[in-house]
């Protein structure tokens, strides 16, 4: 029996709201949540299990629904983590330190490949220029990186 893809379980539903409560304000909060979500989503990718997409997606929009309502699904979370929205929660230190404390099976250094990821996956489903402001932060976090 081959083994199923990372679960959406209680435990890390809990971590992701958790990381939603840090934020001071709605927005603040739902930029909190979009982004923790958007990468646990992209973490669960990394496997050489094959995943069953439409499963997956179904699990984590029920989920989404549920906790900040109709109008968002993982594909706009994804497409919002593609865009300058992003990056003010990127840069957020609080954002950071709850992520980081919330969700310590994403190492914090991650988060520049995972974006790399799905600026990748948004551009060749657009075909669209992916340059910008999350590709400059993410550049930015390899010269942090490499400077150090």
């Amino acid at each position: 029996m081959r083994p199923e893809f990372p679960k959406l379980d209680n435990a890390l539903q809990e971590q992701l709201l958790a990381v939603t409560r840090c934020g001071l304000t709605a927005k603040e909060a739902t930029g909190f949540f979009r982004l923790a979500l958007g990468l646990c989503y992209l973490a669960t990718l990394m496997t050489k299990e094959t995943l069953d997409f439409k499963k997956l997606d179904k699990e984590f929009n029920r989920f989404i629904y549920r906790s900040i309502g109709p109008g968002h699904s993982i594909t706009s979370i994804l497409q919002w983590m593609s865009g300058e929205g992003v990056v003010q929660v990127l840069d957020s230190k609080r954002f950071l330190r709850a992520f980081t404390e919330n969700c310590p099976h994403i190492p914090p250094e991650s988060i520049p490949f995972l974006l790399g990821l799905n600026l990748g996956v948004a551009k060749d489903f657009s075909g669209l220029d992916v340059r910008g402001p999350v590709a400059d932060w993410i550049e930015k976090q390899r010269i942090l990186r490499e400077g150090e």
